[in-house]
């Protein structure tokens, strides 16, 4: 789900993050998670195959994708919620990588064998956030820190220092309030 003429999506181990917290759009209520069914969906649009989902593996990837976007909010230069921070760690912990070394030599984070349903999403979005703490990137993935937006985007510019999906909305509306504000 991406808002028209939005940013590009964020990089490769970034875009699955991305994504998943985009499955709603918190100002139109629409959200792509709705059912057990929509879940399994989305995993199989992105790529990701296993056993179906079922109520509970829906509740536990609903939770991560609110706890990723708090951690994406926390790239604005807010903390992340103490209840995210246990949610997260409950989520990860049940999600575990191992190292896997491929033919030359290279070192990559994988999902750990027999994973399913909302564990298996989880291991691989972990993957994908080290790979991208490891280079860097991770940082720049952030959420509009307007409260009726938080979409999840990936910032671009050069200083990093972009703080709503885009200017010409959530960041307009934002100054008009700051400038009403300060005007008698």
């Amino acid at each position: 789900m991406q808002q028209p003429g939005e940013r590009a999506p964020a990089p490769g181990p970034l875009l699955l993050v991305q994504d998943l917290a985009n499955t709603v759009d918190i100002e139109s209520a629409d959200d792509q998670l709705r059912t057990p069914a929509d879940l399994d969906t989305w995993a199989r649009d992105h790529g990701l195959h296993g056993p179906a989902s079922g109520t509970t593996d829906l509740a536990d990837v609903i939770a991560l994708r609110e706890a990723l976007r708090d951690a994406c909010q926390a790239h604005t230069g807010t903390d992340v919620p103490e209840a995210t921070g246990t949610e997260l760690r409950r989520l990860l912990g049940a999600a575990p990588l191992v190292l896997s070394i491929d033919p030359r030599g290279g070192a990559s984070l994988r999902p750990a064998e027999g994973l399913t349903g909302a564990a298996a999403l989880t291991a691989h979005l972990a993957a994908g956030i080290t790979t991208a703490v490891a280079d860097g990137t991770w940082p720049r993935l952030k959420a509009c820190a307007a409260h009726n937006c938080r979409w999840v985007y990936y910032d671009r510019s050069p200083a990093g220092r972009s703080r709503w999906c885009t200017m010409a909305v959530c960041g307009s509306r934002a100054k008009m309030r700051a400038y009403r504000s300060r005007t008698p």
